[in-house]
């Protein structure tokens, strides 16, 4: 796997199997980091139970037990029927400080690297991009990036992201970069693919669209080289999201 190979053979922290024995208070703590740095935004519905056993390698009487927690801390809230599901009800709670400590300070190295890294990966990936994007690519490059523009509320924003960077994956025509690129993003949240996206600052959706707008322009003209420095400035974002959030709690404040 490639965290093996990475990291000298040690399987990231970030994504390795829970350890059993702390597995529930594992969980908890990372679904609490995921909600404050903004993986998961208020009134979004957390994974389903089966998929969370999945992403994060535990039972589901794990799972649910992390789940039942949160609930009591008032940071999601159970619906039921068809619809139903977790839903985030906050992005913080008392108890999400110390969660978030606990998750990234012991990490924080593997952290940093794996955010150089992530930069030079999606330079990577939007340089091949240029380079290998065909006339039909575009489209659904633009129709997203146009959402994202357009979007009036933080989970509109984040979904239109998702799909910009996946047209953008698209364009190389080669599966294993959209693979490499999806891993990267799950190690950096926690083992969730989701980006993250703090609280949703408008400073952040305008500086976001800045860049999605360069990249989209580069990659169209078919400009490898700008469409890689525009893309590793881009993914610094999410990076400094992060750094934001643990520079906060480290300081004992509430992002």
């Amino acid at each position: 796997m490639l965290d093996r190979v990475l990291l000298g053979g040690n399987a990231s922290s970030a994504l390795r199997p829970v350890r059993v024995a702390s597995a529930v208070d594992e969980v908890s703590d990372r679904l609490l980091t995921a909600i404050a740095v903004g993986d998961f935004l208020p009134g979004e519905r957390l994974p389903a139970e089966r998929e969370l056993t999945g992403l994060l390698h535990v039972s589901r009487p794990t799972v649910r037990e992390a789940v039942g927690r949160l609930q009591a801390l008032g940071v999601i809230e159970i619906r039921r029927g068809r619809n139903g599901g977790a839903f985030v009800r906050d992005s913080w709670s008392e108890s999400s400080g110390a969660a978030v400590r606990r998750t990234l300070l012991p990490r924080w190295e593997e952290f940093e690297q794996l955010f150089d890294l992530r930069g030079l990966v999606e330079g990577m990936v939007a340089a091949t991009a240029a380079r290998r994007r065909r006339p039909e690519d575009l489209e659904p490059m633009r129709a997203a990036l146009d959402a994202h523009l357009a979007a009036r509320t933080p989970r509109e924003e984040q979904a239109a992201d998702s799909a910009f960077h996946q047209a953008i994956c698209a364009a190389t025509h080669n599966p294993q970069i959209a693979l490499l690129s999806r891993d990267l993003l799950t190690r950096i949240s926690l083992g969730f693919p989701i980006e993250p996206w703090g609280k949703g600052e408008r400073s952040h959706h305008h500086r976001a669209g800045q860049g999605h707008t360069a990249l989209y322009e580069a990659v169209a003209a078919g400009e490898p080289e700008r469409a890689e420095e525009i893309a590793r400035e881009h993914f610094m974002i999410s990076a400094e999201l992060i750094r934001e959030v643990l520079a906060r709690v480290r300081d004992g404040e509430s992002p």
